[in-house]
């Protein structure tokens, strides 16, 4: 191998995922053989073990690699074959990540508009400016600014089992939104849904708060359902 491969700042998943694909992809891992371990993977590449293994097991499930315990990993698709199927099972797993995602920003939203202080608006509306700039920033730039706005939603919830419970699916949701951003150019621009949530909050509207929400998070459900019907 000539050299180590240079990755960007921001999530390491989904470029582990794009590498490793690339490999097989461009005949470098050819149907059957098998690739290095994890751990030679980690090495050569600088990352942690776990990120590698994330990025397997997403590429296992999206069929292109074979995980055999205790045997090894193996190339279980030609090149060129699977792409579509692929395409299916990657937008399944991130509606499942938005499933967990609208659980937990709609109750959020509801006890938000509740306990709201106006100090907490002051913050919010601080953090909505800097979510709105960074639109046009990177992708690891706009999705730290849109969960950091979230995150404050859950603060403002006052329950602290909801705030462990989105800090701890954070992750999952940097690589999801990371993931949305490069590869779905139709996702929709919700920033009048973000608008409206921290109106609600400032008039202590629950409904209002909660419709928002839902405003924010289903577009992008919607496309990710209607590209697993396809």
């Amino acid at each position: 191998m000539a050299g180590r491969p240079t990755l960007r700042s921001g999530p390491l998943v989904p470029q582990l995922e794009e590498l490793l694909t690339a490999r097989i992809r461009g005949g470098e891992w050819t149907l059957g053989s098998r690739i290095p371990s994890e751990a030679e993977l980690a090495t050569e590449l600088g990352v942690g073990r776990s990120s590698v293994r994330e990025a397997v097991r997403l590429l296992a499930r999206d069929g292109l690699l074979d995980v055999r315990h205790g045997v090894g990993t193996f190339v279980a698709q030609p090149p060129t074959s699977g792409a579509g199927l692929g395409k299916l099972l990657r937008r399944a797993r991130l509606l499942e990540v938005y499933e967990v995602r609208r659980a937990l920003e709609i109750e959020a939203a509801r006890l938000a508009a509740e306990r709201v202080r106006p100090e907490d608006l002051r913050r919010l509306r601080e953090q909505l400016s800097t979510r709105h700039d960074s639109t046009t920033a990177s992708t690891a730039v706009f999705v730290a600014a849109d969960l950091d706005f979230h995150a404050a939603i859950l603060e403002i919830a006052g329950n602290s089992i909801l705030s462990a419970l989105f800090d701890s699916i954070r992750p999952l949701l940097v690589d999801a939104l990371a993931e949305l951003v490069d590869h779905e150019p139709g996702r929709p621009d919700t920033s009048c849904a973000h608008d409206d949530l921290v109106r609600a909050l400032e008039a202590g509207d629950a409904a209002a708060a909660v419709a928002a929400t839902a405003a924010n998070l289903d577009p992008t459900m919607s496309i990710l359902r209607k590209g697993g019907n396809q």
